[in-house]
Order: structure tokens, then sequence, then C-alpha cells
């Protein structure tokens, strides 16, 4: 059942084809969203025990930060490409990126669940990206682009 929200909600959205403000606020979430990325992954470059805590595991680098590292800069790199396509007004190519994107969030919301130690309250910021890469990618894809007359 849970596959099918997705499909009943593209249905749902097909009423934005030719919504202006749809897309506008589909672009500044989505920008938003991408400076966010952004910055998580500088922290882990400028804070790498911050980060790793605010990510929501314990991690003992002993020093070592090149796990940190390796998420800081794949959490900028993700980051510049949703902010590119912004900017570019690639609203397609976003709505895919995004959703293709989701299972970054879900797989980080697992790993956090995993731990013993964690509950869903550290998994918040996770399944908050999951639903904003969700429904901005259905909303982008699901919007027609504006005819320019």
């Amino acid at each position: 059942m849970p596959a099918a929200v997705p499909i009943i909600l593209f249905h749902h959205l097909t009423y934005l084809k030719h919504n202006i403000m749809t897309t506008r606020i589909s672009y500044i979430i989505s920008l938003l969203l991408s400076l966010g990325m952004i910055f998580l992954g500088v922290r882990f470059f400028i804070a790498p025990e911050a980060a790793t805590d605010g990510y929501g595991i314990h991690f003992n680098a002993q020093g070592d930060y090149s796990f940190h590292y390796i998420k800081g800069i794949r959490d900028v790199f993700s980051g510049l490409v949703i902010c590119v396509l912004v900017l570019m007004k690639e609203r397609r190519a976003l709505g895919v990126t995004l959703l293709a994107g989701t299972m970054i969030p879900v797989t980080d919301m697992l790993i956090v669940l995993s731990k013993s130690y964690n509950g869903v309250f550290q998994a918040l910021p996770h399944i908050t990206a999951i639903v904003i890469c969700a429904v901005f990618g259905i909303v982008l894809l699901a919007t027609k682009p504006q005819s320019k007359s």
C-alpha cells in the first residue's frame, strides 16, 4: 500500500500544471535544501565530530576523519547539483534528482534507527528530508512548463 502513495499523490497533483507559483515555491524550497546540504557537508570538514553527532550516530574516529571528509564532499556535491539545477531552471531534471535522491535520506534514516541508542527524534531530520525530496520532486514533475507567450 505505501508504494501507491506517490502514485496517488502524483495524480492528485496534476491540477498544478499551470501554476507558476507552485514551481517558484518548489525552486525556493529546493534551493534552501541545497544550501542546507552544502552547509552540512562543509560542517563535516570544519567540525567532523559535531557533524557526526548531528547526523545521529556515534563514531569514534580516533583522529582519523577520512569518513567524515568522504561524507562531507558527497553532501557538498549533492547540494551543488541541486543548486545548479534550480539556478538553471531545469524543472524536470530537478524533480527527477529530488525523487532519485530520496534514497539518501531513507538510507540515512535506516542507519540512524538501526542504532540502539537512537529513536525517532534522531531520525526526524532524515524523515523531513524524505518528505521534502519526495513531495517537491513529484510537484516539479507534475507541474507543466509555462508557455512563453
